[in-house]
């Protein structure tokens, strides 16, 4: 898969790697805000509990628990492969 950079559609500064099938680039700093809340469900919060630099560097992990925050809820499919990313990641793949 190609990546690319391109700069943020907010802040138009800071440059994000993203690839062909993302639609809109946005950046850690401008999507840091949207990820404030309060998440009170002890499995969720036990998913959501991962390194500050899994979600600077994935714009999926962070689109996700924006998610969580603005509904309330995720799909099983959404949480495999929130999962599933995490562990990519851990292992050093991708």
């Amino acid at each position: 898969m190609v990546k690319f950079k391109q700069k943020c559609f907010r802040c138009k500064s800071n440059y994000v790697v993203i690839t062909s099938r993302q639609k809109f680039a946005l950046c850690y700093d401008c999507q840091k805000s949207e990820m404030v809340g309060e998440i009170n469900n002890p499995k969720m919060k036990e998913m959501f509990d991962i390194p500050k630099e899994y979600y600077e560097n994935n714009s999926f992990l962070r689109n996700i628990k924006v998610n969580y925050l603005k509904y309330g809820e995720l799909t099983e499919r959404q949480i495999e492969a929130f999962k599933k990313t995490v562990e990519d990641l851990k292992s050093g793949k991708k």
